[in-house]
C-alpha cells in the first residue's frame, strides 16, 4: 500500500526543466491548476516579453492516458502492475519514462527503403566502400545514441536492420555484385565493451601507420540510464566534393594549418546554421567551410580545439581541390 494518501486534496507538485526555447512543466494537481498556469505564462509573456505563446504547440498532457513531445522524446507516466522488482514490489508505476516515438523511427527508416522495402542509396555508390559504410555509421550511431535515454531503445534494431540492407544493397549495386556476396565480404565481429556484435568492415592500409577502419554497428541497442549524448561523432557525415574522406584522411595534413599528424574531422549538420549563426564577423574556419561548401573540415587536434573553444583565429589555410 502507498506509504501516503494518493488522493490528498491539498497535494500540489511543480516541476519545470528548459533546453533553450523548449521547456515543460509538470503539475501534481487538477487539470485546472494547468490551465491556470499556462494562462499566468501566456500573460507574462505578452506583458512583460512581448511574445506570443503559441497554442498550437504548447499543449496541456495527462501524463497516465497520453504523452508529452519534449526534445524528440516521448514522455508519460509508467504503470504495469505485473512489474515486480527483487522484492516483489512494483517497481514502475508512477515513474517517469522516456520513449522513442514510434513516428521516429518510421520517418528515419523511410529514407533507406523505396515501396516499403529496403534499397539502395544511388547517389551514394559514387562513393568508395570505405565513405559508403562510414556514412552509414555515422547516420544511425548519431540517431540511436540521441535515445539510448528511452526504455524502448532496444526497438531501435528494426531500424538498424532496415539500414544494414540499404548499407549492403548500395555496395552491392556500386560492385554490380549479389547482397549475399556483400555480407560474405565485409562481415565480421567487433569488440566493444566486452561483448561480441557482428559488424559489416572495411580497413585501408597504411604504409607506417594503422589502418583506417570504417563499420557499421558494434554498439549495444538497449536502454541506458546513464547514457551521455555526444555531439561530435569519430567520423561526421561524408559528402563527395571531388576529395572524399578517406582522401583527405589519407593526406593526414590540416586543411588549416598545414600541419601534419592527427587529423580529426570537424563537422556540422547544415551549412545554413553557418550561414545564420548570428555572427557579424564569422571566423576564418567558418568561412572556409562556407567556401568550399563543405559540411567537413578536416583539421589537427589543436585547430580542432581552439574551433570547439572558440579561440580559433588563424589566417592561414592550405589549399583543397573542391571543385
Amino acid at each position: 500500500m502507498p506509504s501516503k494518501d494518493v488522493f490528498d486534496p491539498t497535494f500540489r507538485r511543480l516541476y519545470y526543466i528548459r533546453y533553450a526555447d523548449d521547456w515543460l512543466l509538470g503539475i501534481s494537481g487538477p487539470m485546472q491548476d494547468a490551465i491556470k498556469v499556462k494562462e499566468q505564462i501566456k500573460t507574462f509573456l505578452v506583458s512583460e516579453l512581448k511574445l506570443t505563446l503559441s497554442e498550437e504547440k504548447t499543449l496541456i498532457t495527462h501524463a497516465k492516458t497520453e504523452k508529452a513531445r519534449f526534445l524528440g522524446y516521448d514522455i508519460h507516466v509508467l504503470h504495469h502492475d505485473a512489474k515486480h522488482d527483487k522484492r516483489g514490489q512494483r517497481s514502475i508505476n508512477g515513474v517517469i519514462g522516456f520513449r522513442v516515438p514510434d513516428e521516429k523511427m518510421k520517418t528515419k527508416a523511410r529514407q533507406y527503403k523505396k515501396n516499403g522495402k529496403p534499397t539502395h542509396r544511388k547517389e551514394r555508390t559514387v562513393n568508395s566502400d570505405f565513405d559508403i559504410i562510414a556514412q552509414y555509421q555515422s547516420e544511425f550511431r548519431g540517431f540511436a545514441q540521441y535515445y539510448l535515454l528511452a526504455y524502448n531503445a532496444h526497438q531501435l534494431h528494426g531500424l538498424k536492420r532496415t539500414m544494414e540492407l540499404s548499407l549492403v544493397c548500395t555496395l552491392a549495386n556500386k560492385f554490380k555484385t549479389t547482397v549475399n556476396k556483400i555480407f560474405k565480404m565485409y562481415k565480421t565481429t567487433r569488440e566493444t565493451d566486452g561483448q561480441s556484435y557482428k559488424v559489416l568492415q572495411t580497413e585501408v592500409k597504411r604504409e607506417g601507420k594503422k589502418p583506417l577502419i570504417a563499420y557499421f554497428g558494434g554498439f549495444k541497442l538497449g536502454y541506458k540510464k546513464d547514457a551521455v549524448i555526444v555531439d561530435a561523432l569519430p567520423t561526421g557525415k561524408v559528402f563527395n566534393i571531388k576529395s572524399q574522406l578517406i582522401d583527405r584522411l589519407i593526406n593526414d595534413t590540416c586543411e588549416l594549418c598545414g600541419s601534419s599528424g592527427t587529423i580529426e574531422m570537424h563537422h556540422v549538420k547544415k551549412l545554413k546554421d553557418l550561414e545564420n549563426n548570428g555572427r557579424k564577423e564569422k571566423p576564418e574556419w567558418m568561412k572556409r567551410m562556407m567556401a568550399m561548401r563543405r559540411k567537413t573540415l578536416a583539421v589537427c587536434l589543436e585547430c580542432h580545439t581552439k574551433i570547439h573553444s572558440g579561440k580559433y583565429d588563424g589566417k592561414r589555410f592550405v589549399s583543397a581541390n573542391v571543385g
